[in-house]
């Protein structure tokens, strides 16, 4: 799951309850690699093995744009939404793709078959014990896509480092150079704005930051725990507010009601990019908003949301949030 989003898991509500880089040196629509054989620990726990590296590959959208930043361009991909409007994949170049879907929890498997994959590439999400493309609410038929080739990636953690990390890996596994040419020059970019990032924190002790996304009269609450940005962001000094009382069947956020914003009173709110201003405007219509401090004194600004999956994507956001947290009052709560 990519921890939907409020808004789209609004829809899913409906039905069950709920809420980039450019590609480098890409190589043609099939993955490079020896015949040597191939083997990949994956995100499930498990160690995947084939006799020829696979080359022909579907990816997860996000997965996609990870792969590619090292050199490898998937036969077909899936996304969770018109790709055009997805935030975490502007920039991304999928000409020549196959798109599978644009539509949260629905694939054209018959249309993927034809492409005779030999590998399916996305996120493991350790809460729900799925891929990408493979959790609770994906429709039954769709899931059916796991079926035509092994379905492989790196897991969700307590670290999008790590995640890079894992895509790297992979990249490697089918015959990419990960350390050279565009690659490597994207990593070095990374590393710098990590100090950027830190120095900006250290500069701000005690500053506080909560990650929101406001939806249909409610006041939706990111846990750190299951986002990986946020662990990052809390792990090179910044103080994302650790929430009381995650939902018990979504635990991805705690979902209050607008009379509730107060709860929680931050020096930085940050707000989910990927709904971005409409949560913003979810927000401006409460009556309450304003007893929320960095609400009044317009502390805001967003938040990459489950998307990132590239060292140039993580090197620009992080960029961007060191400038407003060299801007943020410390000491406004």
């Amino acid at each position: 799951m990519t921890s939907r989003p409020p808004a789209l898991t609004a829809l899913l509500v409906a039905t069950m309850l709920v809420l980039a880089g450019c590609g480098s040196s890409e190589k043609d629509s099939e993955a490079g690699g020896s015949d040597e054989g191939w083997t990949f620990a994956s995100g499930d726990g498990k160690t995947y093995t084939e006799d020829k590296t696979p080359k022909r590959i579907i990816a997860h959208a996000y997965a996609a744009a990870a792969l590619m930043e090292f050199g490898i361009k998937p036969v077909g991909i899936y996304a969770d939404g018109p790709i055009k409007d997805d935030v975490g994949l502007k920039g991304v170049d999928f000409s020549g793709v196959t798109v599978l879907s644009e539509t949260w929890g629905k694939i054209d498997v018959e249309k993927a078959a034809k492409l005779r994959p030999d590998l399916i590439v996305g996120d493991w999400w350790p809460a729900e014990k799925a891929y990408s493309g493979m959790e609770g609410g994906v429709e039954a038929k769709s899931k059916k896509i796991a079926e035509l080739a092994p379905m492989v990636g790196p897991s969700q953690g307590d670290s999008i480092v790590e995640l890079i990390e894992g895509y790297e890996k992979l990249a490697e596994s089918l015959g990419a150079d990960t350390k050279s040419g565009d690659a490597g020059k994207a990593k070095a970019d990374f590393e710098k704005s990590v100090k950027t990032f830190t120095e900006a924190a250290k500069a701000k002790p005690g500053l506080t930051a909560l990650a929101i996304s406001p939806y249909d009269g409610k006041y939706a609450v990111a846990v750190p725990k299951y986002a990986p940005e946020l662990l990052d962001f809390q792990e090179w000094g910044l103080d994302v507010v650790v929430l009381k009382s995650p939902d018990r069947e979504f635990p991805y956020w705690e979902t209050l009601s607008m009379e509730k914003v107060d709860q929680y009173q931050p020096d930085l709110l940050l707000f989910d990019d990927r709904n971005y201003p409409a949560n913003l405007d979810e927000l401006k219509k409460a009556p309450t908003a304003e007893t929320i401090k960095a609400f009044q004194a317009e502390a805001w600004t967003t938040w990459p949301a489950y998307w990132m999956h590239t060292y140039s994507a993580y090197a620009e956001q992080l960029n961007q949030l060191a400038e407003t947290i060299d801007k943020a009052d410390a000491e406004l709560t």
